[in-house]
C-alpha cells in the first residue's frame, strides 16, 4: 500500500522543485525557452505552497518513495480559474495539481492521491474540478477512468504562449 503523508512547511522548497521538474519533463518541449522560465519563476515558489500548506481550504499530499524523496503529490483547494459559465461554482473545489515521478508510474502512487483527493473533495463539495492539456491523452484517460468529464475550453498562459487545456469536471 502507498503511504499518503499530509506536506507540512519543511516540505515547500521539495515540492516546488518537484512540480518544476515535473511540469518540465512533461511539457519544455512546447514552449520557447523564455516563455517557460518566465512561467516558471512565478508558478510555485515555496513561498505560495508554504503558505497554501497553511491554508485550511487546501490540501496538499504526497508519497515518498526511497530515501525519503517524493514520489508524488497531490494539492486540492478551491476552484481558482473562470470557468465556463454554465459550469456551478458554489459547493466545488479544484484539482490544482496532480504529478508523479516518472520513476513511479504504474506503480499505484496516482491512484493513490487520486483516491485520497477525492474522498477530500466529497467531504467538502459536491464538484470537483480540474485542467489538463488537450494533448495529455494519458492525464486525460485516467481522470475519464474516475469518471470525470469535459465541460469545456481553459486558456492556460505560458508566459507568452497560450495551451488549449480542458476543464474536467466530477460529480460527486
Amino acid at each position: 500500500m502507498t503511504a499518503i503523508q499530509m506536506a507540512e512547511a519543511a516540505d515547500a522548497e521539495a515540492i516546488s522543485h518537484f512540480a518544476e521538474a515535473s511540469f518540465k519533463h512533461t511539457f519544455a518541449h512546447l514552449y520557447d525557452p523564455a516563455d517557460l522560465s518566465a512561467f516558471l519563476a512565478d508558478w510555485n515558489p515555496p513561498a505560495r505552497i508554504r503558505a497554501q500548506i497553511a491554508d485550511p481550504g487546501y490540501a496538499l499530499a504526497l508519497v515518498r518513495g526511497d530515501g525519503g524523496s517524493i514520489a508524488g503529490f497531490i494539492k486540492m483547494g478551491p476552484v481558482d480559474f473562470d470557468l465556463p459559465s454554465d459550469q456551478p461554482r458554489d459547493d466545488a473545489v479544484e484539482l490544482h495539481q496532480l504529478y508523479v515521478a516518472e520513476s513511479a508510474k504504474g506503480t499505484g502512487v496516482a491512484r493513490a492521491l487520486m483516491d485520497w483527493g477525492i474522498a477530500w473533495a466529497r467531504a467538502r463539495a459536491s464538484t470537483l474540478y480540474l485542467s489538463v492539456f488537450v494533448d495529455n491523452d494519458r492525464a486525460q484517460a485516467f481522470y475519464r477512468r474516475y469518471g470525470f468529464y469535459d465541460v469545456g475550453r481553459n486558456a492556460f498562459r505560458v508566459g507568452n504562449h497560450i495551451d488549449e487545456d480542458r476543464f474536467f469536471r466530477l460529480d460527486l
